[in-house]
């Protein structure tokens, strides 16, 4: 149903924002849909660890994004409790909710850095999750502050931690909520929802198979009607026959093996670009061969 992004400094409040949002959401009446907080604790992962260099905090960005890439679907919300302080992770988190056709926010905390040096410090004092001095200073140089104006960071709530407290009746929170739970009619067309496009669709699994029977059946059409031209030394062919419960190929000319590879290729094309956007490709030989003997037949123009 929806992905939601915590954006903000170390410190700075995300995790009191995600989990009052978590709360709001789960007392709406109307929302049916599980809602789910992920988080380095939720992965037992250690931020300090995580965030100590490049290869270890790109692989953090790595297991975050692939259980947001496994859970995000429309019939749950997923809130991102983490830094997504780089603007490029947020686009491909941004992807993944339009591959799945679900609406998409950002929630930001606003903070200065001094508000959130402070918290940090007070953390480490009383023993609680804090980091290092030097992970915090490194962490803070580096944020990327989310920009509305970006497709990514679109529709952006900010909220101000270190002015106001985060609660249930806080601005930016009642109108994420709202955003979230917002209720269309059956034939309008859901605006807040990210619509998949062909590039960002994942094939169905489903699929694999089917693409492969079609790129055999269609080998075997073009090799039975070679086949039977060669029997045919060069002379007219009435029709050539696929087999029992199959359309017969009228070919009133010689048609070379350059020019059946050719249609071969678009008619695969076709069928493929028509299975992201529509039903699926045929599931068996039978039901390739005789798509692409219709379609024979009526780019030779026989019928």
């Amino acid at each position: 149903m929806a992905l939601v992004l915590i954006c903000g400094q170390p410190c700075s409040g995300k995790s009191t924002v995600a989990d009052c949002l978590k709360r709001t959401l789960q007392s709406q009446p109307s929302l049916d849909r599980n809602v789910r907080v992920v988080d380095e604790p939720s992965l037992h992962l250690d931020r300090n660890r995580c965030y100590a260099d490049m290869p270890s905090e790109k692989n953090l960005r790595g297991v975050l994004r692939s259980e947001v890439d496994r859970s995000v679907s429309k019939d749950s919300i997923i809130i991102v409790d983490s830094l997504n302080n780089i603007k490029g992770y947020r686009y491909e988190l941004w992807c993944l909710a339009r591959a799945a056709g679900t609406r998409y926010c950002v929630l930001y905390c606003d903070v200065e850095e001094s508000f959130c040096k402070a918290w940090n410090k007070a953390r480490q004092e009383q023993g609680e999750l804090s980091y290092d001095d030097k992970i915090f200073e490194d962490l803070v140089r580096r944020f990327e502050k989310p920009d509305s104006r970006n497709r990514w960071d679109s529709p952006l709530f900010v909220l101000k931690p270190a002015e106001e407290q985060t609660q249930e009746s806080s601005s930016a929170i009642v109108e994420a909520v709202s955003f979230l739970t917002k209720k269309i009619d059956t034939k309008s067309r859901d605006m807040c929802q990210l619509q998949p496009t062909i590039a960002t669709q994942t094939v169905r699994a489903s699929e694999t198979n089917s693409l492969y029977e079609l790129d055999r059946a269609t080998q075997d059409v073009i090799n039975t009607l070679i086949d039977a031209q060669a029997q045919g030394y060069g002379g007219l062919l009435k029709g050539v026959s696929l087999g029992e419960g199959l359309p017969t190929i009228n070919i009133q000319r010689t048609v070379g093996l350059p020019e059946l590879r050719r249609l071969r290729r678009t008619f695969v094309k076709l069928t493929g670009q028509t299975s992201l956007s529509g039903p699926p490709p045929p599931k068996d030989a039978q039901s390739a061969k005789r798509m692409f003997a219709d379609y024979l037949n009526q780019e030779l123009g026989t019928t």
